[in-house]
């Protein structure tokens, strides 16, 4: 997984103080940058408003995925929503690297998925882009899976959790696919 930081207040399109990709460990640590401010997955839209991370399409990026929200969330001060937006980024990644990614293909980019955090007013938006067009289907309410089932759960989670969720798609390849989740002590 690639972390991306920025240093400053610039906009996602202004990438020219991006500093360059950081690994995200077992035990993740930040040092100052060396112009100053604490980075703590500061990115565009202004300090401690948005973080993104690069996914390879493995397996692992789940695990990767909740150790970013954790990660990104405590350092805003929002450590009430990790159980919950962990999870519904842990879910988000498992759908796309179970259903976006072509299996024993591999990607053209080194990164095919890209989870990223914003912190809105009154909320946090957990975004999955992927490069596959084809819309997420959550499972019929009738067809309930299995207790011992591998899956068939992680979108009717995603819905149980957030308080909206959707997708759309992002031209000229592929999805986003979102949920958010209110700030503690703001009603919707």
């Amino acid at each position: 997984m690639t972390i991306y930081m920025s240093a400053s207040a610039s906009t996602v399109s202004d990438r020219a103080d991006w500093h360059s990709p950081v690994e995200l460990g077992a035990n993740p640590t930040y040092e100052r940058s060396p112009s100053g401010p604490d980075l703590h997955l500061e990115h565009g839209f202004g300090a401690d408003n948005f973080a993104a991370c690069g996914l390879d399409g493995q397996p692992r990026n789940a695990l990767q995925a909740r150790r970013f929200v954790d990660v990104t969330l405590r350092g805003w001060g929002v450590a009430a929503l990790v159980p919950d937006m962990a999870l519904v980024a842990g879910e988000l990644v498992t759908n796309a690297v179970r259903h976006a990614l072509e299996p024993g293909r591999p990607a053209q980019d080194a990164y095919p998925l890209w989870l990223g955090l914003y912190r809105r007013p009154g909320q946090i938006v957990c975004t999955l882009t992927d490069p596959s067009p084809v819309p997420p289907r959550p499972q019929p309410s009738l067809r309930i899976p299995a207790p011992w089932a591998s899956g068939g759960r992680g979108l009717a989670l995603v819905e149980a959790l957030s308080d909206s969720w959707s997708w759309s798609l992002t031209p000229p390849l592929g999805k986003a696919v979102w949920a958010s989740l209110a700030l503690p002590g703001r009603a919707n």
